[in-house]
Order: structure tokens, then sequence, then C-alpha cells
């Protein structure tokens, strides 16, 4: 120390000191009006069964998680099925509860783990079930052959994505070599934005809310999501994943007046364009006084609308991708594969969306009925090898 800088008094060291307590910042202890401070521990996610007549990642929890995983994998020739899927559901039933010595110590919190199998399978259970039908080839494809349809579904959803990979591990781990992975995508959705009572959807990443007509009501969901026989299906639905990469350069450059155009829906509070509010039915015959249609003629909402094309109602639980190319990882559930095709036979005429998509990978699934310790997922259905 040099004599410019005065030794401090014993005095003034304690006076620091005491201040430098009082704060807390002292190494190795705080003081008690810290602690009092420090916002309380967060609340524990509340856990998803995966038991019960449906599996879980479907309706349930209402309100999807913010990250999900799917992994899509072919099953070797000669294996088991249904031992395997019973193993399967056998591992998510102990990773959910969050006893599973796989999960590396991390909690589950909300996490679910849906399930579905791939046409090969179905036909090998039963050609004429639901679910054995593959799904057709579409325009605007860009499908190398190992993205084009699978065996195996595992759709991981959770509030800590962290947890995704993780799982993935487990459950591929206990299928081994019985297994081969095709093709997996993580994705993210944001917040969900109410648009009616009980009905709430997030927004993509072209800006607008996905997901507003659905079979939401427990009715709609027993008359258009949920298969009601045969006996081995009853429970289940019928999947469609879809990846698709948007042209966010491309629709971004457009006003907001062309991209409620392309939808047919206001950006800002969802509203058909023919008015009302995001719940009201498109009125699809509402013109202007010169006569133009409110909704456009190649209107996403006109081409996709159940009415229009003479369908059932699907239930999409769709999340936005990053990567190279930005995009949409496309899913919906519903308990005829041709509420899906047809529709999107109808929107491949003259969809004014689909310039600003191109679909990477897609492929259809039986999401199997719910299981629980009694009845191993998939009981009933696989009694034999696959063909």
């Amino acid at each position: 120390m040099s004599r410019a800088e005065p030794r401090p008094s014993r005095r003034a060291f304690i006076g620091a000191s005491g201040a430098v307590a009082a704060t807390g910042l002292t190494a190795g202890c705080e003081s008690p009006a810290v602690r009092q401070d420090r916002p309380p521990s967060p609340t524990p996610t509340p856990r998803v069964s995966p038991t019960g007549r449906h599996q879980a990642g479907v309706t349930l929890p209402r309100t999807a998680q913010p990250n999900l995983l799917a992994v899509v994998a072919d099953v070797g020739d000669g294996v088991a099925v249904g031992p395997l899927l019973a193993e399967l559901g056998e591992a998510v039933r102990t990773l959910t509860a969050g006893t599973d010595p796989r999960l590396l110590g991390l909690p589950p919190g909300d996490l679910t783990v849906t399930i579905g199998v791939g046409p090969r399978l179905v036909r090998g259970a039963g050609p004429a079930l639901p679910g054995a039908a593959d799904l057709p080839r579409f325009s605007r494809e860009r499908i190398a052959p190992r993205s084009r349809g699978g065996d195996l579904l595992l759709q991981i959803c959770a509030g800590d994505p962290l947890l995704l990979p993780v799982v993935a591990a487990a459950l591929l781990g206990q299928a081994g070599d019985r297994i081969r992975e095709r093709w997996r995508q993580s994705g993210r959705r944001g917040p969900d934005v109410r648009v009616a009572e009980d009905v709430s959807a997030p927004r993509n990443l072209l800006g607008f809310v996905d997901g507003i007509v659905g079979p939401h009501t427990t009715a709609e969901q027993r008359r258009h999501l949920w298969l009601a026989g045969p006996a081995p299906v009853a429970g289940g639905t019928i999947a469609v994943v879809r990846r698709m990469e948007l042209d966010l350069q491309g629709f971004a450059a457009l006003s907001v007046a062309e991209q409620e155009a392309v939808l047919g829906r206001r950006r800002a509070g969802s509203a058909p364009l023919s008015g009302g509010t995001a719940a009201s039915d498109p009125d699809l015959g509402a013109k202007t006084p010169d006569g133009r249609y409110l909704i456009p003629a190649d209107a996403h909402v006109r081409r996709a609308h159940p009415g229009v094309v003479g369908v059932g109602l699907m239930l999409r639980r769709s999340y936005s991708t990053d990567g190279p190319t930005p995009g949409l990882l496309f899913i919906s559930f519903q308990n005829d594969l041709r509420t899906f095709t047809k529709t999107l036979a109808h929107m491949d005429g003259s969809d004014a969306l689909l310039r600003y998509t191109t679909t990477t990978a897609g492929a259809t699934f039986l999401i199997l009925p719910g299981f629980d310790r009694q009845r191993p997922l998939g009981a009933g259905l696989f009694r034999r090898p696959a063909t």
C-alpha cells in the first residue's frame, strides 16, 4: 500500500464488513431478508397418465406441451410385434411415472409418449383394418424414399425439452435391433391463443393461429376422432405426419392483406374475412358490393373447409420446426384417413397456401388404443410376427 492510500481504521473495516453482511453478499451465508424476497419454487408440472381408453398425447393434456420429438422407425422382418409393443408400453408407463433410471434423474413432468404403427404392420394384422391404407402421393412433395412411410411412430411431448432425446434413447434402447430409425424431427409450439370458450390454438411460423377448426367437444371427438371398432382398434385414431418446409421469405414479402387473402383469415384476431370472431364459421358465400368473394376462391379456409370437401373434422397438433429451412411438422388425427386425403386432394387444385410449402417427409399411422397393466399396448391386434 502506497503512502497516498492511508490504511483504513479498524472501525471503518468493521463497518464495511457489516454493510456487506447486511446485504447478504458474504461468501457462504445469506441474510433472512434475501431468503424472504426469493421467489417461491415453481409448482411441479402435473403428470399426465399414460393409461386409459386412449393414449395420451392426442387430446391430453388439453393444451399441448411446447416441445415435441417425432421418431419414425421400421420394424425388422420376422420381429414379433406384439411383445415389442407390450415392452414399449411398459417403458412408457415407467418413464412417465418417473421410476425409470433411464430418465437420468430428470423429472417427467407432463411427459407423454404416443405410439402408432404403420400400414405394413396393420395389414399383417388384418388387411381390412383401419390404418391399413398407405398415404397417397401429392403435389409439392420432395420426399426421399427413407422419409416416406414407416412402421412405427414415437411421438414424445413434454414441457422440458431435455426429456425428448433422453426418452427417445430409452425407447430405442428398449427396442434394440428389432427396429431401425428412419428419421426424426423436433418441434416447438408457441403459447396458445384463446379463440373460443375452451378452445385455444398456437400461432405458426406464418403468424397465423393454427388449428382453430377441429373436433373440440367430447361429442365431436367421438364422431370424428376416435375409432369405434372393430374391437382391436377401438379407442385408437389415425395419424397423418408430414414435415413441410415453409417459404417464409416469400410469404413475408406479401402485404398483410395479401397474407390474409392466402389464409382467408385476419392475422391479428384470426376471424374469417367474411366477419365475426375467430370461432365463427367462414361464410363462404359472402361477397363485396361489386360481387367479389370476401374469402377468395383459392384461400386456404375455403379449399380446406370440411363442408366444401365433404369430410369430417381433423384434430391438428402441429409443431413449428427450425433447421436449414424453417417449417411445420403437420400432425393430424382423425378416425378416417379419407378426411385428410380428400382434403389435401381438394387443396392440391388451387390452395394459395400450398405455394409456400414443400413436403419433405410423410407417413400415416394407426395410433393404438389405450393400455394399462392388464391390457398391454397393442393387445388383441398383433398375435403373430409381421410379414
